[in-house]
């Protein structure tokens, strides 16, 4: 049960850490480049070109994200204005569920008297009570501190299944950021085909830049999140860890009791030749055969108790809390195999006080007394 609980902490540990990075990348740019000054980037297609050069670079496109206000029949609720630019719609485009981004986007198209289309997140749509075609009121500040407030109407709806997305995101076209309608970005959103190797490609990015611009990557951005989700896991870990040793312990104290109980037949085996080696070996090997039972068993139950939490989703979570409501269970092979090879190696040290008692007695003693 022990090994079984340390599969399903590693699983647990490895599904959340999963799921939240894979939403996060899924959500947010891999890079934002700024400048230094915090001012806008006038010159941002420019800027997203050069950055579309650089190998490594999938997609590079100016973006905004400004706080807002937003009221609807249901009352108002804090919201953040995404700026989306023309071609860079497929991020929304993958979470909608209802309606349609094309009126965003093609934005450009649009009379000036015409109400701006906006693609909003499904929790925020329920909490400000709008469904997709009706209208509702956004009081924001651009960049520049200029207040803005108009009417939207909604294009769509989307999910992204994190939370703090769905809950406060706007998508709107990059032109309604800004008073007067102009095209101010004061980021540009950078998508690169290794998430992983994206220290590397920052700096690329700063090289081919110069210092008027700075970077942030998605690891230094989230790095409060997973640092917390890291030492969250390592005590999980140590806890249940506890559980194994304790484990191993009962090993000790069963293999103790059977030298107490086998002590003429050790004696006797003595007496017939059997070296302190041999008899050693026959304690550290029911000690060793006990652990390799309930080092397989435990990964068995655990894999299979894996499954089930995946299959039913039984790891359900406040969404409003943790940012997702469901938790997969990710086992990895490399992991569990530890697991049991650490169990069985405890078992095994376990054996050796036992066992060395067992060999350090005296035939002749305990024959005399028997």
């Amino acid at each position: 049960m022990g090994v079984a609980a340390l599969v399903v902490a590693l699983a647990l540990g490895n599904g959340f850490r999963d799921e939240m990075r894979d939403k996060i990348l899924q959500g947010t740019e891999h890079l934002t480049v700024l400048h230094s000054d915090g001012r806008a980037i006038e010159d941002h297609a420019k800027v997203a070109e050069r950055l579309r050069q650089i190998d490594g670079v999938e997609s590079a496109s100016a973006t905004t994200y400004n706080g807002a206000l937003a009221r609807g029949p249901a009352g108002p609720a804090y919201a953040v204005l995404r700026g989306l630019e023309k071609g860079n719609e497929a991020q929304a485009q993958r979470w909608l569920i209802q309606g349609t981004i094309g009126p965003l986007i093609d934005a450009n198209s649009a009379t000036e008297s015409a109400i701006p289309q906006a693609v909003v997140g499904s929790e925020l749509a329920t909490k400000i009570g709008v469904a997709t075609g009706d209208l509702f009121e956004v009081l924001a500040a651009d960049g520049l501190g200029a207040s803005m407030r108009h009417r939207l109407r909604v294009a769509g709806i989307f999910r992204s299944g994190l939370f703090e997305y769905d809950s406060t995101w706007i998508y709107i076209a990059l032109e309604n950021t800004s008073a007067g309608g102009q095209r101010e970005a004061f980021l540009i959103s950078v998508q690169v085909d290794d998430a992983d190797n994206v220290k590397q490609i920052a700096a690329r990015v700063l090289s081919t830049l110069g210092n008027d611009y700075t970077v942030v990557d998605w690891q230094q951005a989230n790095q409060p999140l997973f640092a917390a989700l890291t030492l969250e896991r390592r005590m999980a870990l140590f806890i249940i860890g506890l559980i194994v040793a304790i484990a191993a312990l009962n090993i000790t104290t069963m293999l103790i009791l059977v030298v107490v109980e086998r002590r003429r037949d050790i004696a006797v085996l003595s007496t017939l030749g059997a070296t302190r080696l041999g008899v050693m070996l026959v304690f550290i090997i029911e000690g060793a055969v006990v652990g390799a039972i309930g080092a397989v068993a435990g990964v068995l139950i655990g894999l299979a108790a894996c499954f089930i939490a995946n299959h039913y989703k039984l790891v359900s979570l406040p969404a409003d809390v943790y940012s997702i409501s469901n938790v997969p269970l990710h086992a990895k092979l490399s992991e569990t195999l530890l697991a049991a090879a650490i169990a069985f190696g405890l078992s095994v040290l376990a054996t050796i006080y036992p066992a060395r008692n067992a060999a350090r007695m005296r035939p002749v003693e305990v024959l005399r007394d028997a």
